[in-house]
């Protein structure tokens, strides 16, 4: 039985697919460590900070476990803190949260999505030609590459701008070094290289979605145009 096009079930496909892609990309260097670990001799940061390599390690892993809820109380290593970087720091656990819930129930709705679409005989309508992956990737892309293209030119503007949107009428993000030293293990330099390291993987997973977009679509006309069979 041929399948019924569906315009809503390829935007929504569109929606659930962007949303994995940009949740999946925030997600790369908050889960992934390693990626942090490579910055502590690249910054010098035990010259800078008089600190150990596992003692810079022992902090910055305290840091994130409580703002991945993995432990209940604040804590970074063997450096002091004080209560409104502490605040700053809830604050962030819950947009690193949020992330992660947003990018499982991203997937989840594609597997739904999915699943319906094979009950109900259901194909995502091409719009424009185009699949929801391209529509996807092309969103995604026009957004973030003005975004990349703000902070390449002006990364400080682009780091105030990022804190004023998700942490409106805050200062607390604004840290002194000699109450909350933990500032001085993530120097602008690394989130720079997050940002980066976001903005690199939101171009290949772009690109890789329309890629896959165009091979349909060479496809559906290759089947279009074959003669049908006798």
């Amino acid at each position: 039985m041929k399948r019924v096009p569906s315009k809503l079930l390829s935007l929504l496909t569109a929606l659930a697919t962007a949303l994995l892609v940009l949740c999946g990309s925030i997600a790369v260097p908050i889960l992934c460590r390693p990626f942090y670990y490579a910055h502590i001799e690249a910054m010098s940061l035990p010259k800078h900070t008089g600190l150990t390599p596992e003692q810079i390690r022992q902090a910055f892993d305290e840091m994130l476990d409580f703002c991945l809820g993995l432990r209940p109380d604040f804590s970074v290593g063997v450096l002091p803190w004080s209560e409104s970087g502490r605040a700053h720091f809830v604050d962030v656990r819950g947009l690193f949260q949020l992330d992660l819930l947003l990018l499982v129930l991203a997937a989840a709705v594609l597997v739904l999505l999915f699943f319906a679409a094979r009950k109900r005989r259901l194909t995502p309508a091409r719009l424009m030609g185009r699949g929801p992956g391209f529509w996807a990737a092309a969103g995604l892309g026009a957004v973030f590459l003005a975004v990349g293209a703000l902070a390449a030119v002006d990364f400080n503007r682009a780091f105030v701008i990022f804190h004023t949107l998700f942490f409106p009428g805050k200062t607390n993000w604004l840290f002194d070094w000699r109450t909350d030293p933990i500032i001085l293990l993530l120097p602008e330099d690394f989130f720079r290289n997050c940002a980066l390291l976001i903005l690199a993987l939101l171009v290949f997973w772009c690109a890789v979605l329309i890629a896959a977009d165009a091979v349909i679509r060479r496809r559906s006309r290759a089947e279009g145009s074959s003669p049908a069979p006798r």
